[in-house]
């Protein structure tokens, strides 16, 4: 998944920030998972804790556990960077490097872990697999993670480029807006093929297990088939967003455009994130088409408000994220939520679907709390980092672009004609066509090209 954020993030930019934009990536790799090692882990599933954060397997000490073994920690870690690849978009082609290395490790060993605890851990105070939860006696039900991931890095997105401020030239003097377009169409739609993929690993893949059976099935049904309808759920969500978005854009704009069908697909797919395994897929495309009318709305506003973010990672995790909570407090089933999340007689379901509003009142909670807290913690960091001048590039360095003025090149190869040394080793020749006129010895003459 996140070669496909790399993709994505690398289309979505200038041709002159694309060395800049993919290395960032791999820093939300490689710092996230020193910091997810060290304290991230800890704090997200370090039982037993006082329900906000975890307190041990620090640096994985006393690990694998009975709860979990070391292909749990990775898989986790995966989460992690998710939301970290998140922001990374939504600061994109004005960031200084040291700000991306600051707030990766930080995202992804503080901020990020306290609310996966919250809600996926045994023991968070707000986790539905928690016996007496302290949220309705339910818990908030985000099964892979539309608030915990998309949510968190949106959120975090939204404050870095508020307290950056847009890049040079987005908008005019006037305060119009002017298109700064990503410089390879082909590059976001490879990057979001790759997520579409990797979505596949995060939706069905959060139920851990597959030989497990439902009782009153029979052999043929049980866990497996969950994870088969989780799969279908995500699909259609996508593809509904994605339809949606192309007529929707066709209708407002008046062409078809791939980069926005593109982003409508993955707000589909972040958007049914938290419910996708406790909905019927009818459920799943009803998910889709409010979505993408969410991720429109929300560009809109950013429009209107003078609001930057290259790749609407803001508008789509955080927008769509928060619609994908209040869908599953709206059309989560009771069949689907006793099999996913067992043990408790009574449980909460979909408002929609007959189960009244606790549930819905616990999404509604989840998203005030996810808000504040990253809000609390995230824009305090971006804003003393811009104080201290390691926010913001320069006027000159975001003129030229990174890739020359930060990187020591391009991500392209670029030929000065002029340059005698960047000519190739051999020259092609063009010939004349028979019918061309003779040259004074009778021959035809080659000419150089």
């Amino acid at each position: 998944m996140q070669l496909g954020f790399a993709m994505l993030c690398a289309g979505s930019v200038r041709a002159k920030n694309t060395m800049n934009i993919m290395l960032t990536n791999v820093l939300d790799a490689a710092a996230g998972a020193l910091s997810y090692y060290l304290f991230g882990f800890a704090f997200a599933f370090g039982a037993p804790s006082n329900g906000f954060i975890g307190r041990h397997f620090f640096g994985l000490k006393a690990y694998p556990s009975p709860d979990g073994d070391y292909s749990f920690f990775l898989y986790q870690w995966a989460f992690a960077i998710a939301a970290a690849g998140i922001t990374s978009g939504s600061i994109a082609e004005r960031t200084q490097f040291v700000a991306y290395l600051i707030y990766s490790s930080f995202l992804t060993g503080f901020v990020y872990p306290v609310v996966s605890h919250w809600f996926w851990s045994g023991d968070g105070w707000a986790s539905p697999i928690r016996p007496n939860n302290l949220l309705f006696d339910s818990g908030a039900i985000d099964f892979a993670g539309s608030g915990v991931v998309h949510m968190v890095g949106g959120i975090a997105g939204l404050w870095g480029a508020l307290i950056e401020g847009p890049r040079i030239g987005r908008f005019d003097r006037a305060g119009r807006s002017v298109a700064l377009r990503g410089h390879s169409a082909s590059l976001v739609v490879l990057g979001t093929f790759l997520l579409w993929l990797g979505w596949y690993g995060f939706n069905p893949g959060s139920f851990l297990t597959i030989m497990k059976g439902y009782g009153g099935g029979g052999g043929y049904y049980g866990q497996w088939s969950a994870i088969g309808r989780t799969a279908v759920t995500t699909t259609l969500a996508g593809c509904t967003a994605a339809l949606t978005t192309l007529f929707s854009k066709r209708l407002l704009v008046g062409h078809w455009n791939v980069i926005d069908v593109c982003n409508g697909l993955l707000g589909g797919f972040a958007a049914i994130t938290s419910g996708c395994s406790v909905v019927e897929p009818w459920a799943a495309i009803i998910c889709g088409f409010v979505a993408a009318w969410v991720l429109i709305g929300f560009n809109m506003l950013a429009a209107e408000f003078k609001y930057d973010d290259p790749l609407e990672a803001a508008q789509l995790h955080g927008g769509c994220g928060a619609w994908g909570l209040l869908f599953t407090g709206l059309f989560a089933t009771k069949a689907y939520v006793n099999e996913v999340y067992p043990g408790l007689s009574g449980r909460p379901y979909g408002m929609f679907m007959g189960g009244g509003g606790k549930l819905l009142g616990a999404q509604i909670i989840q998203i005030l709390v996810i808000t504040g807290w990253v809000t609390a913690t995230m824009g305090p960091l971006f804003y003393v980092l811009k104080k201290m001048n390691l926010l913001r590039i320069s006027r000159e360095d975001e003129t030229a672009g990174m890739d020359l003025t930060r990187h020591g090149g391009f991500a392209y190869v670029y030929h000065d004609e002029e340059d005698i040394s960047m000519r190739p080793a051999f020259v092609m020749t063009k010939i004349e066509p028979n019918n061309a006129s003779p040259s004074t010895d009778g021959q035809r003459s080659p000419s150089n090209v």
